[in-house]
């Protein structure tokens, strides 16, 4: 073979392969039916992965829904979450130890605090206090957390997760909540398509807002991730103390009256502008009633010997299929993406104390009361 056809024959392979690689790659962005838009009955309407889509920009779901008894531990991979009471959600939170949220917010799990729904569990005393809060249209659930049981660096203050995300595949990818709070309680679970969940700091906010009710896409509004639950989900909460109570709604987020009367919406400015300095408002708490005080002790107790998981090399979820499942198990890691995202606030500080009322202002975004995470968490 003479040298000139080696070269045409080389070049060809070459061609061939850079074509079979570019048709690989993934080129789309939107998948063509959004996260919020896909509706699924609990437990046995439920698709082992909800995220199915092929060649997206943000590669594949890194768990899966199906979820039970063969999922339940420290390495579960599970991706869907529940809220009900006091006693009884879960929480998005990272798969690896020692992770930044807003690296991760695609790729997050279920932590819960009750067995049965085939998640990780909470470990035992990282929860520090805890408020629920039910009212006509959404509960939600604040608190403080030692994150870093649940794989979140332990100085990193976070950022929000929410079915939506700016590809609409939500973040994470594919997550699922359910709720009885709606529906009668007990096995009634109802799909939750609006809510929001900051995570960071060492404290928590959770919001899912009623299916049935006409404005959960304004109460569980997901477009001000900079400034955190303070402003998304304004409360009471205390550190160490752990309650459960009916309140009034809250103003939409972002949404205020100014001392005229006049009624404004704020509008959240560009990350790339830089830091939130200052803010138009203050957020209104909204009133709370029939407020029970409980003990961790009594309302996780189920999470008395949990540990968290620490081995960092595991990375797959349990061996074999979900019962109940079709398709292989997800593999090793996840989608991959930018070194940063939406909502982060490292360098963010504040007090522990939950009656202090002052913010503080670090990081690119505000710090209220109790921890800041996302910007402002605590009203």
């Amino acid at each position: 073979m003479s040298p000139s056809t080696l070269s045409t024959t080389k070049f060809t392979a070459l061609l061939a392969l850079a074509v079979s690689v570019a048709a690989q790659a993934p080129t789309a962005t939107f998948p063509p039916t959004a996260l919020a838009e896909k509706h699924f009955s609990y437990p046995t309407g439920i698709p082992y992965k909800v995220d199915t889509d092929q060649g997206l920009i943000r590669g594949f779901q890194h768990g899966y829904n199906i979820c039970n008894s063969t999922t339940e531990n420290q390495h579960s991979l599970c991706q869907t979450s529940f809220l009900n009471a006091i006693d009884d959600f879960c929480l998005w939170a990272p798969d690896l130890p020692e992770s930044v949220v807003a690296d991760t917010e695609g790729e997050m799990v279920a932590w819960c605090t009750k067995p049965g729904k085939g998640t990780r569990l909470i470990p035992a005393n990282a929860l520090k206090g805890v408020q629920f809060m039910r009212t006509p249209d959404y509960v939600q659930v604040v608190g403080f957390i030692d994150q870093s049981k649940i794989n979140i660096k332990g100085d990193d203050y976070g950022g929000e997760m929410d079915p939506h995300g700016a590809d609409l595949r939500g973040n994470p990818m594919g997550g699922l909540i359910f709720s009885n709070a709606f529906s009668g309680g007990g096995d009634n679970y109802q799909q939750v398509i609006e809510w929001h969940n900051f995570m960071g700091g060492n404290a928590f906010c959770l919001k899912v807002c009623d299916p049935a009710g006409p404005n959960a896409a304004h109460f569980c509004e997901h477009r001000l991730d900079r400034i955190g639950c303070a402003y998304n989900a304004p409360n009471n909460a205390q550190n160490g103390t752990f309650e459960s109570c009916l309140g009034d709604n809250q103003d939409y987020p972002g949404v205020y009256t100014d001392p005229a009367g006049a009624v404004h919406t704020y509008t959240q400015p560009p990350e790339e502008e830089g830091a939130i300095s200052t803010m138009p408002y203050q957020p209104k708490v909204p009133a709370s009633s029939q407020c029970t005080t409980l003990t961790s002790e009594v309302l996780y107790k189920a999470l008395a010997t949990v540990t968290a998981a620490i081995d960092s090399t595991i990375t797959s979820a349990p061996t074999g299929v979900p019962t109940g499942a079709s398709g292989s198990q997800p593999g090793p890691g996840g989608a991959s993406r930018p070194a940063s995202g939406t909502g982060s606030a490292a360098g963010a500080k504040g007090t522990d104390n939950a009656a202090v009322r002052e913010t503080v202002v670090i990081g690119g975004v505000m710090g209220l009361i109790g921890v800041a995470f996302a910007g402002l968490l605590f009203a």
